[in-house]
């Protein structure tokens, strides 16, 4: 998997492309958590869940459809605080949630280790990588995850993941002030 480091990271961006505007700052916190939510899956391994199970590690919980799921949810618990605000953006939310949720499924899959990614669970329990796996796969665990192993990792995430969207939050950022400026 990749650390929750790599996940938070792209989850906050998210949240910050999707819902820009400083007042949401909130959702793009909940972002990062929906981000990191799918390893909740790993405490199966206290219980002796087969990794390869549809309730092991990487399976059901790093699906599309969970992440569609946890969106809805969130989305319309959110949307009963805000019945009264004409400017709640549920829409974009959902999207930010579904996105953030997904994306994480998405980094395990670009990782040099684990038995792949169950996408399409519950209906196909095939397990999948990207041909492109650049991340360096962190050690499951916190207690792990330290010394040159989470060295390398990291590194591979700082290069793979927080630079990327580093840039990715420098455009918005100029785009922004160039719009602002015309």
């Amino acid at each position: 998997m990749a650390s929750i480091f790599g996940h938070t990271v792209v989850g906050t961006t998210l949240g910050k492309l999707l819902l820009p505007e400083q007042r949401y700052w909130r959702w793009w916190l909940v972002a990062a958590a929906c981000a990191f939510l799918p390893d909740a899956d790993v405490l199966g391994f206290k219980w002796h869940v087969a990794y390869g199970s549809l309730w092991g590690h990487r399976g059901l919980t790093h699906s599309v459809l969970a992440a569609l799921v946890v969106a809805t949810c969130l989305t319309s618990l959110a949307a009963l605080r805000a019945r009264n605000d004409a400017s709640y953006p549920a829409g974009r939310l959902w999207l930010l949630l579904s996105m953030a949720t997904a994306s994480h499924g998405i980094l395990d899959a670009m990782t040099t280790g684990g038995l792949g990614v169950a996408f399409f669970s519950p209906f196909d329990t095939e397990r999948y990588f990207l041909n492109f796996r650049p991340i360096a796969v962190s050690p499951i665990g916190v207690k792990n995850f330290a010394g040159e192993w989470a060295g390398r990792v990291l590194r591979s995430e700082v290069k793979w993941v927080a630079l990327p969207c580093a840039a990715v939050l420098l455009m918005q950022w100029v785009e922004r002030h160039r719009r602002a400026k015309s």
